[in-house]
């Protein structure tokens, strides 16, 4: 009689990069824990009350979590690739690592199987203009010479993993580009049973903005736009360009701060649109909208492209030089018509990106692994 080498119950490991705050990826290694409820969660920096209190007390570090400063860890980059391959991995069947910048590593630390969910290669490790803005020119002078030195070691870890998934496809491609490797597309986790459309609020005349305002996600340019075309807009979230976001925001344009979650699901039901106008390895803002009845207005670039459907949930916008982009922007704002979008098709469109459709995606990617099908 033949039998499997597939564990009936794979004994899973998970690492991720740093528990520090919570936010789009942790959002995902609460989706990995809870699908594995006895999987240690290992990481080299862990600031206690990130994750929720159960899974707390599964979480493993390091020595150096006791060098953060509150949540900031950019002064132990340096340390995090050697604490990564050192991690102390307990038995198991496969290893699966969340990976921005160094998780990867975790092949060295290991002779099972790594599954890699690939949020993206680092960055900034690989393309320059990701640096620009960091820590003033001397930081980036730093971080150019540790990428040019590490770029390398990226690589060679990534091409000893067993699988890897990438979160989107333009982040599969930036594998294919930047390591050399092919890999699986796996949407991240939204929580579409807590996000969803409301028959009883109306939807106002307000675009909404909302994450972290930080350079990347482009702040300043929805405020920019909107500013020039006259329409309101709410800004949701904070960051360290808050205040030069504050600066900019002209007589439509209001800056709210945080809001909790289901502050935040009332402005998805209430608003014209969610425009988001940075480059987005994913972007889990976007589907939260949609799965509300939202369209979205975004760049015709990065994740975007997997979750926007020009004319069914929303609008691309295009990549254009940086003198002309407030007023495409702009453009695109005046004339969006929120009612040419059906709500009902906007959110069954989010269904497919839900959590139980992740969980079910991995967990096949991992039992492929614990039976030693060939590497993605």
């Amino acid at each position: 009689m033949h039998v499997s080498s597939v564990p009936r119950d794979p004994r899973v490991v998970v690492v991720h990069e740093r528990f520090t705050e919570y936010a789009g990826s942790e959002a995902v290694v609460e989706q990995l824990a809870r699908h594995w409820p006895d999987a240690p969660l290992l990481a080299p920096v862990h600031r206690p009350g990130t994750l929720p209190p159960d899974l707390e007390r599964r979480v493993r570090s390091t020595a150096l979590s006791r060098l953060l400063r509150g949540s900031r860890y950019a002064h132990l980059l340096p340390l995090l690739p050697s604490a990564m391959r050192r991690l102390p991995i307990p038995d198991c069947d496969v290893v699966v690592a969340s990976h921005h910048a160094f998780a990867t590593q975790v092949v060295h630390a290991t002779t099972r199987p790594v599954v890699a969910y690939v949020h993206s290669p680092a960055r900034w490790v690989w393309d320059a203009s990701m640096r620009e803005g960091e820590a003033g020119p001397r930081g980036q002078a730093a971080l150019a010479v540790f990428s040019a030195a590490f770029r390398p070691a990226d690589r060679q870890a990534a091409a000893r993993v067993h699988t890897l998934v990438a979160n989107s496809r333009a982040v599969a491609e930036r594998v294919r580009s930047w390591w050399g490797r092919e890999a699986t597309v796996v949407h991240p986790p939204v929580d579409t049973d807590f996000y969803t459309p409301d028959a009883d609020v109306a939807r106002e005349d307000f675009f909404l903005l909302a994450g972290r305002l930080v350079p990347y996600k482009r702040p300043d340019l929805a405020v920019q736009a909107a500013n020039r075309a006259g329409v309101p807009l709410v800004v949701v979230g904070d960051g360290r360009v808050r205040t030069e976001v504050e600066r900019l925001a002209g007589p439509t344009v209001r800056v709210v701060g945080r809001v909790d979650d289901a502050g935040l699901r009332d402005l998805y039901r209430r608003c014209r649109a969610l425009v988001m106008p940075g480059l987005e390895d994913f972007g889990i803002v976007p589907v939260e909208a949609q799965a509300c009845g939202a369209p979205v207005l975004a760049l015709d670039a990065g994740g975007a492209r997997d979750s926007v459907v020009p004319g069914l949930t929303g609008d691309l916008v295009p990549v254009v030089d940086a003198d002309r982009e407030v007023a495409v922007w702009a453009e695109c704002l005046s004339r969006f018509e929120a009612s040419a979008y059906d709500p009902a098709a906007v959110r069954r469109h989010a269904e497919g990106f839900s959590r139980a459709r992740f969980r079910s995606a991995m967990d096949g990617v991992v039992r492929a692994a614990a039976g030693g099908a060939d590497a993605g």
